[in-house]
């Protein structure tokens, strides 16, 4: 099992940037592919972006495609999400997991999450 957790989130203005990281400990991260999803307000869970163990793949929502970057840094056990030109849509708490499953867009194929961090964007 692998223990994450999030932070970075806050308050930002539309056209603003956040970097979120997620901290893991437990099993070897290196090992893991890891994704980061989001759950706006009333709203389920939704896939935002994904990335290989290595690093040297990755993936985004349609939604996200340009604005973010997801990437990793294995020597610290450190998972981030660089969020820029944020939008009112992009308000949501913010979670990390961990991929054990084949489908990196579906839920389904996380096993270890952490409890979020909540962004929220202002006019």
């Amino acid at each position: 099992q692998v223990s994450l957790v999030e932070s970075g989130g806050g308050l930002v203005q539309a056209g603003g940037s956040l970097r979120l990281s997620c901290a893991a400990s437990g099993r070897t991260f290196s090992s893991f592919a890891m994704g980061w999803f989001r759950q706006p307000p009333g709203k389920e869970r939704e896939f935002v972006a994904a990335i290989s163990s290595s690093g040297g793949s990755t993936g985004y929502a349609d939604s996200v495609k340009g604005r973010f970057t997801i990437s990793r840094d294995n020597a610290k056990n450190t998972l981030y999400l660089q969020m820029n030109n944020l939008q009112l849509e992009a308000t949501a708490i913010y979670y990390c997991a961990t991929r054990t499953g084949f489908n990196a867009y579906d839920t389904r194929a996380y096993d270890d999450w952490g409890q979020g961090t909540q962004v929220t964007v202002s006019s």
